[in-house]
């Protein structure tokens, strides 16, 4: 065994002066006669054996140190290793799960051909170690070397966030600052995950394993190529491709090519636009027009809308008066719902204009943003750009028909659906309210408040009495269903005549006295005694019965005026004319007397005379 081993380090020994030897040769000598070659040329025979065994002894005793990558070849797989030749004096193994993938599939054919590094030549059981992991990782950095000196590019694949920027696989990881990502500010950096860029190397060092890339470095180059190109090309009126950048509340940035364009909110559309991500997304590629072009300053406004005409030009002629339309609701303001007609054509429907029936206070009662509704045109500006719909024309006016339904004298029947301190409110038909007043609730009844008869929700009975289509105004009464009591008052309290009812209330001005249920009449105050009354509170008490004379009978003011005074003047003028009666009796008896006594004098002086 040793003198194999000598005989191996000869071999080296001999192989390595014949190697220096060939290294040191002299140009004069690589360039002797080819005549003084031939002459001290060994023959081919001999020449042939030689080459022979400096091959065989290199192939077979070359040296590799630890540490160095070499090629090797598969020639086993086991259960738990891949057995390489490297040409080494012995296989090498590799740990099977190097050879794994992500789904733990073992990747390693016999005959395939790796690149190891030769960890050890020899552990305890005399077995050469290698790694196919080590050595990928050092052809890496050795790319990432040459990459750097030569300011080149690499490829790598996002895989996840790290503090301050991103983590990028190379081969090893690699940090990527936020700084660096992008031109701009990218928000959200979860959605570069897994995405493939290639990267420019800032700076790197392989004993800390730190290396610090940058994609904004390769994009600002890029961006300058583009940028000069365009620039070229780039003038007002002319119509680009473009890709949207940036999205903000006013406008987006269109990148025109290496330069950025802003197309504001107010040119995306000749209708409304609510917010630029309405109609676009980033990385949407868009068709716009230059409008203005500032080379100095390379600052460019963008127009989309003014790639198609203005649609108010033949809005006159596709939407005259009368015209019946479908539109969306678009927006809503306290006087009304504005429609959208077509892109860039709103009418506005205002609340008055959205019920025959109803009394809208907000068009929200009636409609909302994105109902489609239809509606007919009832006036149009084009100058201003203004259109007036309304809803309530689609139908036929319910106040049309509704006198010719219900004429008046008409006796209907209803809900109540409203009680107010002035009347009732009566559903007739949909939408169409009737108003009892309370003046026509009862003929004779003294209501304060309807609420103290009827409750919402009763059925009742009533008599139109007017429809005022203009107003649109629908008046019942309940009270006309019976006849007037009034219209028999003046015949059943006579002026003259004399009544007895019950005191209802004392005022300082009079006295209020029912006649009957609904009927009272008033003592006033002048009329309570012949005598001065300041005011009768005090001389009369509710609930007691009086008689009275009536002086006064209105039908139209339905009043009844009653008198006491009167009442006394006529006891007093009955006992003052019994009165006269009786003394006119007495004064004749007595002249009589007298003439009776005269007589008799007359008569003794005719005898005295006698």
């Amino acid at each position: 065994m040793a003198d194999n081993d000598l005989n191996k380090d000869q071999v080296a020994e001999k192989t390595a002066e014949t190697a220096s030897q060939t290294v040191e040769e002299t140009p004069a000598e690589q360039e002797a006669p080819q005549a003084a070659e031939a002459q001290e040329a060994p023959s081919s025979e001999d020449d042939l054996n030689m080459e022979d065994m400096e091959a065989l002894y290199e192939q077979s005793f070359r040296t590799i140190q630890e540490g160095e990558v070499a090629k090797g070849t598969i020639v086993a797989v086991e259960k738990d290793y891949v057995v390489v030749d490297i040409g080494y004096k012995s296989e090498g193994q590799i740990d099977i799960n190097e050879f794994k993938d992500v789904d733990g599939v073992i990747q390693a054919e016999v005959g395939q051909e790796v690149d190891v590094l030769l960890e050890r030549t020899e552990d305890d059981e005399g077995t050469i170690i290698l790694s196919k992991e080590k050595a990928a990782k050092i052809k890496v950095w050795d790319e990432i070397s040459r990459v750097y000196n030569d300011d080149g590019e690499i490829t790598g694949s996002i895989v996840g966030r790290v503090k301050g920027g991103m983590s990028v696989d190379i081969g090893v990881p690699a940090f990527l600052p936020g700084s660096q990502v992008d031109l701009r500010p990218v928000r959200n950096l979860d959605a570069l995950v897994g995405q493939t860029f290639d990267f420019k190397i800032l700076k790197f060092n392989k004993k800390r394993s730190n290396i610090v890339l940058s994609r904004r470095v390769l994009l600002e180059k890029e961006r300058e190529v583009k940028k000069t190109e365009t620039l070229k090309v780039l003038e007002t009126n002319q119509v680009m491709q473009g890709v949207v950048k940036n999205i903000t509340d006013y406008g987006v940035f269109v990148d025109l090519g290496g330069i950025d364009g802003l197309l504001h909110i107010t040119d995306m559309s000749w209708g409304r636009v609510g917010h630029p991500s309405e109609m676009f997304g980033i990385g949407d590629e868009i068709n716009v027009k230059v409008l203005n072009f500032d080379r100095d300053r390379e600052r460019v406004s963008l127009g989309l809308k003014q790639l198609k005409e203005d649609p108010w030009i033949a809005a006159a002629e596709k939407y005259s008066v009368g015209t019946r339309i479908e539109g969306r609701v678009v927006s809503l303001a306290d006087y009304g719902a504005f429609v959208e007609v077509e892109e860039g054509v709103e009418g506005l429907i205002h609340v008055s204009e959205m019920s025959w029936t109803r009394k809208v206070r907000h068009p929200s009662k009636i409609v909302n943003v994105g109902d489609v509704v239809e509606a007919v045109v009832l006036s149009i500006n084009p100058e201003a750009k203004r259109i007036s719909l309304g809803m309530k024309q689609v139908e036929p006016n319910p106040w049309d028909v509704i006198a010719e339904k219900y004429p008046v004298g008409t006796t209907i029947e209803g809900r109540i659906k409203n009680i107010t301190d002035f009347g009732l409110f009566i559903g007739i038909d949909e939408g169409i309210d009737g108003l009892v007043h309370i003046s026509d609730i009862s003929w004779t009844k003294r209501i304060k408040h309807p609420g103290e008869i009827y409750k919402k929700g009763d059925e009742v009975r009533a008599v139109v009495l007017n429809i005022d289509r203009e107003n649109e105004r629908f008046s019942l009464g309940i009270k006309q269903l019976e006849v007037d009591p009034w219209d028999e008052i003046p015949q059943k309290y006579k002026v003259g005549t004399s009544v007895t009812g019950l005191i209802t209330n004392v005022t300082d001005f009079g006295v209020f006295v029912e006649l009957e249920e609904g009927i009272e009449g008033l003592i006033h105050v002048s009329e309570i005694s012949n005598e001065k009354v300041k005011t009768p509170v005090g001389m009369f008490n509710v609930n007691e019965n009086v008689t009275a004379k009536v002086v006064a009978v209105s039908r139209r003011d339905r009043k009844i005026a009653l008198s006491l005074r009167r009442l006394e003047d006529e006891a007093d003028r009955a006992v003052y004319s019994e009165y006269l009666n009786s003394t006119q009796a007495a004064t004749s008896n007595l002249g009589e007397l007298l003439k009776q006594g005269l007589a008799a004098q007359n008569d003794d002086d005719d005898k005295t005379e006698e």
